[in-house]
C-alpha cells in the first residue's frame, strides 16, 4: 500500500552515519531528506587556518546559544563522592563535533582500523565484569565484515594489509594503496622488530590517488580537526552525499534544527518538527524515519519527543534511552628527539612536513600476562591500539613556549627576547614523537545522557546533561599499552618520555545511548537498528554500539549504516509496493 507523503526517508544529521543510508536510498530510487542543523559548506570553505580552528571553533556552534551540560564526579570534605554539573558555556568545554553538511566525518583523522571478532562478544570471551554493563553484540563480526569491505570501496580507504597476532579476518585487500609515509614509519619498523614488537600501517580513509571525482591527498600537514580542501578525505559528504544528491532524489535543507519527532497513540512517527535558517517552525513527513546525530545529540532528540504513548521520550518505555553512553578509553604520550644528538640525515628526516607517520601497534588487543591486574584478576583483558603521530600545527606546536619562570621558580609570562628564544627551542632544536592510546570505554550506571531541567539552547529546549563517570579498568588497560608504547620510544631513543591515563573523555569518539540488542527491555534497538517500540524508526550513528571497541569509531559507524541501508531498503520496498 503507497502512502501519500513526500519523503519517503527523512534522515535527521547528515554524518557518517547518515550519509550511507541517504546514499544507498537515493541510488535505489527513494525520495530521501536530510536534514542538518549546521550549514553546507564544501572544499572552498575549508581552509588550513589554524586559528579558525584551534581558537575560534568556527564549525561548531557557539555555547552561549548551544551547549551541554556535563556532570563530573567530585569528593566533598568527607571525602565522599558527589555529582556536579557544570554548563559548556561556563567551562569553555564544547562538547560539538562539526555542525555541517557530513558531520564530524568532515573533521575527523581517518583512522581505519576494523573491530575485531573479539569485540562483538566481550561478555562471552571475558565474563562479567563488576560495575559494567558489558554486553555481547546481537551481530557478528562476519555479518559486519562485507560492509566494511564496502566502506573501504564506496568512501575510499587506503592501506596496506601486514599479518599481524591480532589480524581480523577480511575478504579483500584495500581498494587503494597507502598514503604517503614519513621517514619516521621506517624507525619504527625497526625499532618495533629490534624489541619484538609487530608494527602496521595505519588504514586512512584518504585518497592515496585521485578517484570517485575526487582528488588525493595533497599532504599539507593539517587533517585532525581540519575539513579536506581537496576532497580527498572520506568524509559523508564528500564520499556519499554530494553522490546522493546528484541522483536527484536526495534533498539536504541545512541550518534545519529539530526540536521534536511527533507519534500518533500506536507509537508510530507522524512528523518530524524542525526550526529553519530564520527560526521558523517547518513540518515533514516521510514513510521511514532515521535519526543519526551523534550519540548525545540522537538521545537528547528522543528524550524530548516525549507523547502519550512515550511519556518519557519516544522508543523509551524501557528507559534505555540515553544510557550506556560510550567514550573511549585510554591515553596519551610522547618522546623528544633533540637534533644535537642524531646525524644530519636524521635530522633532515625528522623536519619532512606532510606524509602521514601511519604506523600503530596492536600486539596487546587481546591482553594475556599474568601481570597485568585487571577487573577478574585473572591476567586477561581486551587490550586496544596504539597509534603513532606528529602534531605538524604551529600553534599547537608553540603552546606553552610563552611561558618561562623567575627567579624564584614560579611561572610567569614571557615576551620579547626571551619568548623568542622559547620559540627558536622549540622549532628548530628538537621534535616530539607522540601516541594516543584507544582502548574500550565500558558501559556503566554512571555515564549517560538525560535532559537538563534548567538550562536551554538558543530556541528554548532543553539541553542534553551528559554524566561522564568512567570504569577504573579502563585506566588499567590504558595505563598497561601506555607502558608499551614508551618502550617503543625507548628503542627509538627518544628522551623525556612521558605518558598520561585519564577518565576524562575525548568528545570527538562517543557512541552508545541506543544500544541495539535482542532483548526489549535492556535495549532500544533490535539487531537491524530498528527501534524496538517504533515500527518506522532507525537509530544509525554510533548511538546503536553496546561496546564500542579498542578504536576510533567511525569506519564501524560507516559499515554499520552500509548493513542497516540495506535493510531499510527492503522496509521501503515492502511498503511502496
Amino acid at each position: 500500500m503507497s502512502l501519500n507523503t513526500k519523503y519517503d526517508i527523512c534522515i535527521i544529521g547528515s554524518g557518517a552515519g547518515a550519509s550511507p543510508i541517504a546514499h544507498q536510498l537515493s541510488l535505489a530510487g527513494a525520495k530521501v531528506l536530510v536534514l542538518e542543523k549546521g550549514p553546507w559548506l564544501t572544499e572552498k570553505e575549508f581552509f588550513k587556518d589554524e586559528l579558525t580552528i584551534s581558537v575560534h571553533d568556527a564549525y561548531n556552534p557557539k555555547l552561549i546559544n548551544e551547549q551541554h551540560v556535563i556532570e563530573e564526579q567530585y569528593l566533598d570534605e568527607n571525602n565522599k563522592p558527589f555529582w556536579h554539573g557544570e554548563k559548556t558555556s561556563d567551562s569553555g568545554w564544547s562538547w560539538w563535533n562539526g555542525n555541517v553538511v557530513g558531520g564530524s566525518s568532515n573533521f575527523m583523522s581517518g583512522y581505519f582500523h576494523r573491530l575485531k571478532p573479539i569485540d562483538f562478544r566481550l561478555k562471552s570471551e571475558f565474563g562479567t565484569i563488576k560495575g559494567a554493563n558489558v554486553a555481547d553484540w546481537p551481530i557478528s563480526y562476519e555479518e559486519l565484515e562485507p560492509y566494511y569491505a564496502k566502506v573501504e570501496r564506496e568512501v575510499g580507504v587506503s592501506g596496506r594489509v601486514v599479518k599481524h597476532p591480532h589480524q581480523e579476518p577480511r575478504s579483500s585487500d584495500f581498494p587503494y594503496p597507502p598514503v604517503a609515509e614519513s621517514p619516521i614509519s621506517s624507525w619504527i619498523d625497526k625499532a618495533a622488530a629490534d624489541i619484538g614488537y609487530h608494527a602496521i600501517p595505519v588504514p586512512r580513509a584518504i585518497l592515496s590517488q585521485p578517484a570517485m571525482g575526487r582528488k588525493s591527498c595533497e599532504y599539507s600537514g593539517y587533517c585532525s580537526s581540519y575539513g579536506c580542501s581537496s576532497g580527498a578525505k572520506g568524509s559523508g559528504r564528500a564520499a556519499l552525499l554530494n553522490n546522493a544528491v546528484a541522483s536527484g532524489n536526495c534533498t539536504i535543507i541545512s541550518n534545519a534544527k529539530v526540536y521534536n519527532i511527533a507519534s500518533d497513540e500506536n507509537g508510530k512517527i507522524t512528523g518530524v518538527h524542525y526550526y529553519d535558517k530564520i527560526g521558523r517552525k517547518k513540518s515533514v513527513t516521510a514513510k521511514i524515519y532515521v535519526v543519526a546525530c551523534q550519540a548525545v545529540e540522537t538521545s537528547r532528540l528522543l528524550l524530548s519527543s516525549s507523547s502519550k504513548k512515550f511519556p518519557n521520550g519516544l522508543a523509551n518505555n524501557s528507559g534505555q534511552v540515553g544510557k550506556n553512553l560510550l567514550f573511549t578509553g585510554g591515553g596519551v604520550g610522547e618522546g623528544d628527539f633533540n637534533y644535537a644528538d642524531l646525524t644530519t640525515e636524521k635530522v633532515n628526516q625528522l623536519k619532512v612536513v606532510g606524509p602521514f607517520i601511519n604506523r600503530a601497534l596492536q600486539d596487546w588487543y587481546q591482553i594475556s600476562d599474568k601481570n597485568f591486574n585487571g577487573a577478574n584478576n585473572d591476567g586477561q583483558a581486551k587490550g586496544g591500539t596504539i597509534d603513532f603521530l606528529f602534531h605538524q600545527n604551529p600553534i599547537a606546536r608553540s603552546r606553552g613556549s610563552q611561558w618561562g619562570t623567575d627567579q624564584n621558580g614560579n611561572d610567569q609570562l614571557i615576551w620579547g627576547e626571551a619568548l623568542k628564544q622559547n620559540l627558536k627551542q622549540e622549532f628548530t632544536s628538537y621534535k616530539t614523537l607522540r601516541f594516543e592510546v584507544f582502548n574500550d570505554w565500558l558501559p556503566t550506571d554512571d555515564c549517560f545522557v538525560s535532559l537538563d531541567k534548567e538550562v536551554t539552547d538558543q530556541w528554548g529546549d532543553p539541553v542534553a546533561k551528559v554524566r561522564i563517570g568512567y570504569h577504573e579498568h579502563d585506566l588499567k588497560v590504558g595505563e598497561y599499552l601506555s607502558q608499551k608504547a614508551e618502550k617503543l620510544l625507548e628503542a627509538l631513543g627518544a628522551s623525556n618520555i612521558s605518558s598520561s591515563v585519564s577518565g576524562s573523555p575525548s568528545t570527538n569518539l562517543m557512541a552508545g545511548g541506543c544500544r541495539f540488542g535482542n532483548d526489549p527491555k535492556t535495549s532500544v534497538l533490535n539487531k537491524d537498528c530498528r527501534a524496538h517500540e517504533v515500527d518506522n524508526l532507525y537509530v544509525t550513528d554510533g548511538s546503536f554500539m553496546p561496546t564500542g571497541g579498542s578504536v576510533p569509531y567511525t569506519f564501524t559507524i560507516y559499515a554499520n549504516a552500509f548493513r542497516v541501508a540495506d535493510k531499510i531498503k527492503a522496509h521501503w520496498q515492502s511498503i511502496t509496493v
